[in-house]
């Protein structure tokens, strides 16, 4: 072989050992076939735990929590992606004389690069920058969504345990009632007249408690799954419901900051941000491709040439008109999005300090009619006991005071309810956009 063509084939092996040395190596990354839950608990196993700490876990272990963090790392791949510029080009061939009046073979070699991309760079990095970060607030968002339904399903469940015995104090009283009634229907000392106003009570009384049972173990495999554990563990939890204190008037006086701490509505800002960056790469673009370079050449008779080359686009039929009105438009869709989900964000809290107001109004009026109801139900149950109210009567204003009891309880679980879903919307105790890398403000 020709010495130039030897060159040339030595110059083309080195580049080729330098670059590989760079080369990411394989490696595998095998699924599981056994499903990531624990049977139990392995932290404070035997300690109730209160809401703080239920959210805690529920942030640490839910699954799909860990493989929505996964993004994180997609998004700074992405974004390392955004900062390579493209590689030169390197070009050559060895044209060895086939017939003629030559006397060498004949070579070639060249180097070029494409400038445009050093047009448009900064641009694509702002845009891969506003995407990365909208990311990791999107993760935030999805994070405080699993500790709003972690403390709402801790406070059903407390809730719940809570309201057990009073279920259980009225299927007791009116089992005892269905059992001597039962005696005297059989002795014929009642009638089904008599008897049916404590039976149709007492199925009432059981569905109550059934239906109780099924939503606790429901929620108890809710939680256990936000938790990462099977549906048989266990969790304690603990007999006092302590969410944080609201002050509904700082609640309404900060509702126009609301943008600046909701992760949804940072995302949005951060996504229509890395669009109004990439509008910029589309108007750039329309810069014409422009790809600078040299090269030399050695013909069959050994006369060498060499010099620069350039290779310019010209923008007659395309300049990326279509790429921007793209852009543009999505631009305006993600602006209309975002006024859309900031009225709606907005408009939600304020509709739930409302219907907390009025609850609070109506629980006062419930809770003021209670001891009324109480002290009916102990007045009757003397009378009943002394044979001067009969059984109907007995059984109304025992049952009566029952639903008064339960009719409490379910207002103040709808108030709790509304609560948890404020403190989720403001994102009370749980983690701030502050946290957030370069978080756009």
């Amino acid at each position: 072989m020709h010495r130039s063509s030897k060159t040339l084939c030595c110059a083309a092996l080195a580049i080729a050992f330098v670059a590989a040395p760079g080369c990411a190596p394989y490696t595998p990354l095998p699924l599981d076939r056994v499903p990531p839950l624990a049977p139990a608990l392995t932290v404070l196993p035997e300690t109730p735990l209160g809401l703080a700490q239920v959210t805690a876990l529920a942030l640490e272990r839910d699954p799909d929590v860990r493989a929505v963090r996964a993004r994180h790392g997609l998004a700074d791949a992405q974004l390392l992606q955004s900062g390579i510029l493209p590689n030169p080009m390197l070009n050559g061939a060895v044209l060895p004389l086939l017939s003629g009046i030559g006397t060498v073979p004949a070579w070639s070699i060249g180097i070029s690069q494409d400038i445009k991309a050093l047009v448009t760079y900064r641009a694509k990095r702002r845009a891969a920058e506003y995407a990365a970060r909208q990311v990791y607030a999107d993760v935030l968002w999805q994070e405080w969504q699993v500790a709003g339904q972690a403390r709402q399903l801790a406070v059903d469940l407390i809730a719940g345990e809570r309201s057990r015995p009073l279920l259980m104090e009225a299927f007791d009283l009116l089992q005892r009632r269905s059992t001597v009634l039962q005696q005297a229907l059989a002795a014929g000392n009642a009638t089904l007249v008599t008897a049916a106003p404590t039976q149709v009570a007492l199925q009432a009384a059981r569905a109550s408690v059934q239906a109780l049972d099924q939503r606790q173990l429901s929620l108890r495999h809710q939680l256990n799954a936000l938790l990462g554990l099977t549906p048989d563990a266990v969790v304690p939890l603990a007999t006092v419901i302590d969410l944080p204190p609201l002050d509904m008037t700082a609640i309404r006086a900060s509702l126009d900051t609301l943008a600046d701490r909701r992760p949804d509505l940072l995302a949005l800002r951060l996504g229509y941000a890395s669009q109004d960056a990439t509008l910029r790469v589309a108007i750039l673009s329309q810069f014409p491709d422009l790809v600078l370079g040299g090269a030399g050449s050695s013909d069959n008779s050994k006369v060498i040439n060499g010099g620069p080359n350039v290779t310019v686009g010209l923008p007659i039929f395309d300049r990326n008109q279509g790429n921007i009105a793209i852009a543009t438009a999505t631009r305006a869709q993600l602006h209309a999005e975002y006024a859309a989900r900031l009225a709606t964000a907005t408009g939600q809290v304020g509709a739930t300090l409302a219907e907390m107001e009025q609850l609070q109004a109506q629980l006062t009026v419930v809770r003021r009619d209670l001891p009324a109801a109480r002290l009916a139900a102990q007045r009757a149950a003397g009378a009943f006991g002394a044979s001067n109210l009969d059984e109907r009567s007995y059984v109304d204003l025992v049952t009566n005071r029952f639903a008064k009891e339960q009719e409490v309880m379910t207002m103040e679980r709808a108030l709790l309810d509304r609560q948890v879903a404020l403190l989720t919307l403001i994102g009370a105790g749980l983690p701030a956009v502050d946290t957030l890398p370069g978080a756009v403000k």
